[in-house]
């Protein structure tokens, strides 16, 4: 009856060792990476973003009940306001955001409720750090092990004691730094102006105007392709193209063309705002001081067989905004009739300090000014998201768009439709085209790093972006100006915050009870061999007749 019991003890203990070796870590115990913050802005007297940088905690799956103290680990669909808003509740340590390296592979819906929930998050301050990192093979495996531990919690008790004993694995991440958050007031934003004077003096001007830089959950991560790598490109195309028509005295039409690219576009269009006062209050000449047809704004025009031309009031029969929106509607009737054209009116709150639009600035002081957008609604999630990449571009239909403003003006400055011309007459077309190599490239070199405004000029790459939008202006328009803005640092009408970018350190750690077990495991192996010796001259008698009866 011993040896029975000696032998059971045996296999329960190769049992338990076999276990171990096959919960053994595929890596080393620690492993370091690159995440980056969620970004922390003070827009006037509003406190937005993430005011926290230190982690010490355990990662944990936000399927546990308990996430009191924990860092919890997310995957994209795992990102809901809901769970984000649970972890706030709970005083979770932190959130700590996956990435995926192809959105492509995930459905359309997953993707809207990841920047749903990223506005959400925005939009408020919240003292709990949010990280976001790119996914890798060990931070998935990491997600994996947390994910299968809140799974067991569902088991019975005698299940989940052994797992945490025998084979479980817990996470520690850690985000350490002796520098305390500082605050950055002194940022530079950049706006670039040029023309293409028209054929008379004292000729109208038509401005089209665009923001560059871009917004999201994390600055390092928000590259901005559609809102608003969208809407540079299709201004740089038109500046290529009228440039050519402005060339000659013949095709020279009797307007101005001023292009202008702003920054500071996500953070209440302060580029543009700091822009006009130095044109109207500051200036001794501008062409926005003379007579203004009206300000062309671009905004997120990469997908969708929509087109919205958004106004803070009703366009008058007979004035230029007016006509240009009937060239707009011809244009699209006559070439591509599945095309949606709206008009959207939206008056501007004074009481509010934010603008919805970038034409909204011009609106203030009494400018004539739109913005067409593929999208209806200013408070769309589209405008701001770290997924904004190239996944959401369809050049196809950035190309179309462009196509149609193009048109649309050419028509308008040429008062084509009084002459007596075919409502699908093309203008573009040859030469005068929009090419669609140049427009793939500057669509992939506007994203190619990202363009938040807390990062453009700092970076030397980000430095050089806005130095090769300045070259594009010099090499197809006139006057050409940089205007660069800094802010007054004590009365800031932004302040951001450094430490964009952490390196946290994620450690392998078996739970206390696995020492337990591991020490009684080591026990029960000593008092075998112990005994075996002990016992040796029994054990070998036993072993030896055992054998001779085999044999026989």
């Amino acid at each position: 009856m011993l040896h029975r019991d000696v032998s059971l003890a045996a296999l329960v203990l190769m049992f338990c060792i076999r276990s171990l070796h096959g919960s053994a870590l595929p890596a080393v115990s620690s492993y370091e990476f690159t995440a980056y913050r969620m970004q922390q802005y003070n827009l006037g007297q509003q406190k937005n973003g993430c005011r926290g940088a230190i982690v010490v905690a355990e990662a944990r799956s936000a399927d546990e009940p308990i996430l009191t103290r924990r860092c919890v680990i997310m995957k994209l669909p795992d990102f809901t306001a809901e769970k984000y808003l649970e972890a706030q509740r709970q005083n979770a340590a932190a959130i700590l955001i996956l990435l995926p390296k192809n959105i492509f592979s995930f459905p359309h819906e997953t993707v809207q409720s990841f920047m749903v929930s990223e506005r959400e998050a925005l939009r408020k301050e919240t003292l709990m750090p949010v990280y976001v990192a790119p996914e890798d093979e060990q931070l998935l495996y990491m997600y994996e092990e947390v994910k299968q531990a809140a799974a067991t919690r569902t088991s019975s008790i005698f299940i989940r004691v052994l797992r945490s004993m025998v084979t479980a694995t817990a996470f520690q991440i850690l985000v350490s730094t002796n520098v305390p958050i500082k605050a950055i007031t002194d940022n530079t934003i950049v706006t670039l102006e040029g023309v293409l004077p028209g054929a008379e003096e004292d000729t109208p001007t038509i401005v089209i105007a665009a923001h560059y830089d871009s917004y999201g959950l994390a600055p390092w991560l928000s590259y901005g392709a559609d809102s608003n790598g969208s809407g540079v490109t299709i201004l740089l195309e038109l500046a290529r193209l009228f440039q050519k028509l402005f060339r000659s005295q013949s095709t020279r039409p009797p307007y101005n063309l001023m292009f202008s690219l702003t920054g500071g576009g996500k953070y209440n269009f302060l580029g543009t705002k700091r822009w006009i006062e130095e044109n109207l209050d500051h200036a001794e000449s501008s062409l926005l001081h003379d007579n203004v047809a009206f300000v062309l704004c671009l905004d997120t025009l990469a997908n969708s067989d929509e087109l919205y031309m958004h106004v803070s009031r009703p366009p008058k029969p007979d004035t230029p905004i007016h006509s240009f929106y009937q060239q707009l509607e011809e244009v699209v009737s006559s070439r591509f009739p599945w095309v949606k054209v709206g008009l959207v009116h939206k008056k501007i709150n004074l009481v509010e300090s934010t603008v919805s639009w970038e034409h909204e600035r011009y609106s203030l002081r009494r400018i004539p000014s739109f913005t067409v957008s593929h999208l209806e609604n200013h408070k769309s999630e589209q405008r701001g998201s770290i997924l904004d990449t190239m996944s959401q571009v369809d050049l196809k239909k950035l190309k179309r768009n462009g196509i149609i403003l193009a048109e649309a003006l050419a028509r308008f400055m040429y008062n084509i439709s009084d002459k007596g011309s075919p409502k699908d007459v093309q203008i573009f077309k040859g030469h005068l085209d929009f090419q669609d190599v140049r427009v793939s490239s500057l669509m992939s070199f506007l994203t190619s790093i990202p363009r938040a405004a807390q990062l453009m000029d700092k970076d030397p790459s980000h430095i050089l972006l806005v130095n090769s939008l300045e070259q594009e202006f010099r090499h197809y328009l006139q006057q050409v100006h940089v205007h660069s803005f800094r802010q007054d640092k004590r009365d800031p009408d932004i302040t951001f915050f450094d430490q964009m970018n952490q390196p946290i350190v994620m450690y392998r750690v078996k739970p206390a009870a696995f020492d337990l077990f591991l020490g009684g495991c080591i026990a029960g192996y000593l008092g075998i061999v112990y005994y075996a010796i002990q016992n040796f001259g029994f054990l070998f008698t036993k072993l030896k007749s055992a054998v001779k009866t085999k044999r026989q």
